[in-house]
This record gives structure tokens, C-alpha cells and sequence, in this order.
């Protein structure tokens, strides 16, 4: 599994009644934390975000330049189309140079202007019933194993209390044994399970034929055979021998967004062509069977989940695409020390290897999500957000040090928003930090509950709620957000090409009616 994702350490702050050993590994309440965005704002990635929207800036000029000469043309009479002509008469040369740059100037535009990539459909699996753990089960088979001493049961009993987690979340088939049954043969089957049932339910909806995808994109951390994860795709498929495969790991929760910008980047360099994107991530080798109270984290959060998307670039595909895809913005703090370790895989001093989570991970996360939204600013706010914004961020620069600069309200930017549902904390953080309603965080909260966090997957079952709700309007922009191991933040801003309805097999089919349910906190 990735344990990147920066909500991972939020049950990690259980309060009170706990032992000295889970006291001992608790965060402490100000690291817990997202930064306050009202805090500080750096301008050099501010420069970021304008830098990606001056990159376009020969788009901005020549359609204004476009709809002006034309206005011009439509008021112009017979008689004024007669002047201009007997003056171009007198000057062919200026008509030649002028023509040339004109066409030179469309070839450049036509040549360089990136192709539209759509979102045609996506799938994503649904384990089966007998695969569920309920907290009691959980809790059982976890005593039951031997590996855990008392004072680790209580730390998970109270992480699982107050994750956010539901009732009816997925464990592998491997862990329902006693004891668990971890082997490569079992981690395979699971990968299978999840990938195919994403895949074949994504085919299904789409008819589209396996032979017609010609670029294939698959993520998954920790779970990395030979032959790969997408050699597996291509085999079960039967995937034409051209297909450009990528398989991506090691990258975090967020590196479904990853997935998502590589196959938008091969996508304008080959036309007509379908990629299809795979994020998933394996439990059965990856259960942490140690003591280590910051490793034990990920065992009580993380899910069996995963999905398969459908883009395209053919023209012909807008009509039946649900979503266009308008942004990627990627944030990566790696140079960082800090933020490099804060989430590492290795042993504890008794060799089990598991995901140790620093007691600053709160703090990069939030960082990182700093950073991240600033530079995405630009590229999607109104202008008088941006005004008001710049205005403030220049009075605290320049005249006083402790003002407040103002923080753009993003929900003029976004109609809905997909945070990655890693834990309870950081959406809670992010719906106070950016002053979103309880509607703006209910498919992330709802997600959380009914499914736990399926690391790079998430925010597809969270778009799927807000489908399954019948909440996707045309029009409407999706803000999908994940963070991971490395340090990474990443966005994904899509827009609706019609009123979205939810596909067939839908995660939420039968269960939508339930939901929202209360928490308790």
C-alpha cells in the first residue's frame, strides 16, 4: 500500500486512556494540523501559476484577435469590401508578408495548441460481501494472530474508533485467515481481483474493445512484481503489441493524478488513441505485523479499492464523455529532507517491515497543499478573487508584515471537490482551511466511511458519489486532490460535458440511498 497520503497520521491522535507505549507515538496536537493558509502565502509559487496561464498566452491573444476582425467584417458593406479591395491591388507586397505571417501564425497555433483529452468512463471495483471487516472481526483476527502485544491492540481498537471508517470496508482475502496467509500467490490474486473487475466492468460500459487501447497506465506502490502489473492487463487482455504500458511505482496516493498527466502527455503526442489509467494498491503483502505504534497506522485505515478510467482524445468521443480534463497541477517536496522521510518504508528493530510515519507529516502535508493551491490559483479563479488576492498579498509584502492576505474563495473556482479520503483529519482541515460546506467534503467523508482509504483510488469513488447523487451538472468543474509519499501534492481539475449520471456496477448502486450517514466523532 502507499501510506503516503498526509491524512494517514490523523488517528494517530487518540486522546487520553490510551497506554504509556501508545502515548508515546501520539502526535502532538500542533503537529497534527494543517498550517493555516491565512498564515502565510509564498509569491514565488504564486509566479507558478501564472507562469502555466502565460504559457497560454498566445490562445489569449489570437481569440480576441479572431472575434475583433470579424465584428469589423460583419459591419463592413459592399462598397467598403470594393475600397479594400482596389487598395490591396496597389499592395500586393504588404499582402504576401501579411498573409504569410497569418498562416504562419495558424500553423503555430493549430501545431502547438493542446489536443482536448476526455474522460469517456471509469469503473471502480467493489469487493465482494464475505470480503468485509467489521471493527469486532478486525480487532479479533488481529488478537488472534499473536503478533500484536496489548498495548498495540487498544492503539488500533482506538484508531478504528475515531478514523471515520464504517462498518463495511474491504480487507483481502489473505488477512481473513488465521493466520494471515501474506504470499506472492495471494497478492497476485488480489491484484487481479481488483485491476480485471475494475477493467472488465469499464470495458463493459464503454464498448470499447481491449485492441483499441493503445496506451495503458497502471499505479500501485508497493506491490510490484515481475512480470509488472500492466504486463498482467496486457496478458489478460490480449493488448495489441504497440501498446505504449507504463506501470508506476512506489509514487504515493497521489500518483493516480500522476497517472492521469502521463497518459494526458501521451495522448498529444499520439492522435485518435484511447489510454486507459489503472490506480489500485495491494494490501496482502504490505500488513504490518509489528509493535511499532507509527506502523501500525495504515493497518486500521487502508482499503481493497481500485479503478480504471477511460480517456481519449478523438473528437468523436465528446459527444459521450462525461468530463473534459482542464488542469493538472503537480507538487513535489522531495529536495526536502523532512519531507522525503516523513513517510518511509522499513523494519523495526525486530525486522517486520512496514510504513513508519513521522511525527512532522501533518505539517508537510500541509505544505504541500499549500503550494499546490496557490500555484493552481490562477489557472482557475475570477479575476476579482485573484484582484483582491494580489492586493492583500502586496499590502502584507510591502507596508506590514502581519496582514492577513486574503485567501480566494475556491468555491467560485469548483462545484465540487474530490479530497483524497485518507483520513478523517486533513478533510477536516481542508473543509475549515478553505471554508467549504459540509456538502463540499460529504463524498470524501462518505467515501472514507464506506470503503476506507483505497489510497490512489479514492477520489474516483468519490466522484462516483457525487454522480450517484445526481449532483453532476454540465458544466460544473471537479477539484480532484490527492497527496503521498515523497513528499507530493496533486490536482486534477475536470469539467462536466453534460448532466452525469452514474455508470452501470457503480461503487454506490445500491447503497446511495444510505448515505450521508452520520459520524460520530
Amino acid at each position: 500500500m502507499d501510506r503516503g497520503g498526509a491524512t494517514h497520521v490523523a488517528p494517530a491522535g487518540v486522546g487520553g486512556g490510551g497506554s504509556s507505549g501508545a502515548v508515546g507515538v501520539q502526535i502532538q496536537q500542533t503537529t497534527r494540523r494543517l498550517p493555516d493558509f491565512l498564515q502565510s502565502v509564498n509569491l514565488k509559487y504564486v509566479k507558478l501559476g501564472y507562469h502555466y496561464l502565460i504559457s497560454n498566452l498566445l490562445t489569449l491573444c489570437f481569440i480576441p484577435l479572431i472575434i475583433v476582425t470579424l465584428i469589423e467584417a460583419s459591419q463592413m458593406d459592399v462598397g467598403d469590401i470594393r475600397q479594400l479591395w482596389f487598395h490591396l491591388q496597389y499592395n500586393l507586397v504588404s499582402v504576401i508578408i501579411c498573409s504569410a505571417f497569418l498562416v504562419f501564425g495558424l500553423t503555430v497555433y493549430i501545431v502547438t495548441r493542446p489536443r482536448p483529452v476526455y474522460l469517456v468512463d471509469y469503473a471502480c471495483y467493489r469487493a465482494p460481501d464475505h470480503l468485509k471487516a467489521p471493527f469486532d472481526r478486525f480487532m479479533e483476527h488481529s488478537r488472534l494472530t499473536g503478533d500484536f502485544d496489548d498495548s498495540s491492540l487498544d492503539f488500533q481498537r482506538k484508531i478504528l474508533e475515531r478514523s471515520g471508517l464504517g462498518e463495511e470496508t474491504y480487507v483481502p482475502e489473505a488477512m481473513h485467515y488465521i493466520p494471515p496467509r501474506p504470499t506472492m500467490a495471494a497478492a497476485r490474486e488480489e491484484a487481479e481481483q481488483v485491476m480485471y473487475g475494475a477493467l472488465d466492468n469499464l470495458f463493459a460500459n464503454t464498448n470499447v474493445k481491449p485492441k483499441d487501447i493503445g496506451i495503458l497506465v497502471v499505479n500501485c506502490s508497493l506491490f510490484n512484481p515481475t512480470p509488472s502489473l500492466s504486463a498482467m492487463i496486457v496478458n489478460k487482455y490480449k493488448l495489441r503489441g504497440n501498446i505504449r504500458s507504463f506501470n508506476l511505482g512506489g509514487m504515493g496516493c497521489s500518483a493516480g493524478v500522476i497517472a492521469i498527466d502521463l497518459a494526458k502527455d501521451m495522448l498529444q503526442v499520439h492522435r485518435n488513441t484511447y489510454a486507459v489509467v489503472v490506480s489500485t494498491e495491494n494490501i496482502t503483502q504490505n500488513w504490518y505485523f509489528g509493535n511499532k505504534k507509527s506502523m501500525l497506522i495504515p493497518n486500521c485505515l487502508f482499503r481493497v479499492g481500485g479503478a480504471a478510467v477511460l480517456l481519449s482524445n478523438k473528437s468523436v468521443d465528446r459527444r459521450r464523455a462525461k468530463y473534459r480534463l482542464v488542469h493538472v497541477v503537480r507538487t513535489h517536496r522531495g529536495a526536502d529532507d523532512k519531507a522525503f522521510r516523513c513517510v518511509y518504508q522499513e523494519q523495526d528493530d525486530a525486522g517486520k517491515t512496514g510504513v513508519y510515519l513521522s511525527k512532522d507529516l501533518m505539517a508537510i502535508a500541509g505544505g504541500a497543499l499549500k503550494t499546490n493551491i496557490t500555484t493552481l490559483g490562477p489557472l482557475v479563479l475570477p479575476i476579482s478573487e485573484q484582484l483582491l488576492f494580489f492586493a492583500t498579498l502586496l499590502v502584507k509584502k510591502l507596508l506590514n508584515g502581519n496582514v492577513k492576505p486574503y485567501i480566494p474563495d475556491f468555491k467560485l473556482a469548483f462545484d465540487h471537490f474530490c479530497i483524497h479520503a485518507g483520513g478523517r483529519a486533513v478533510i477536516d482541515e481542508l473543509e475549515k482551511n478553505l471554508q467549504l460546506s459540509q456538502t463540499h467534503v460529504e463524498a470524501s467523508r462518505m467515501t472514507l466511511h464506506r470503503f476506507g482509504n483505497t489510497s490512489s483510488s479514492s477520489i474516483w469513488y468519490e466522484l462516483a458519489y457525487t454522480e450517484a447523487k445526481g449532483r453532476m451538472r454540465r458544466g460544473n468543474r471537479v477539484w480532484q486532490i490527492a497527496f503521498g509519499s515523497g513528499f507530493k501534492c496533486n490536482s486534477a481539475v475536470w469539467e462536466a460535458l453534460r448532466n452525469v449520471k452514474p455508470s452501470h456496477n457503480g461503487p454506490w448502486e445500491d447503497c446511495i440511498d444510505k448515505y450521508p450517514v452520520e459520524i460520530a466523532s
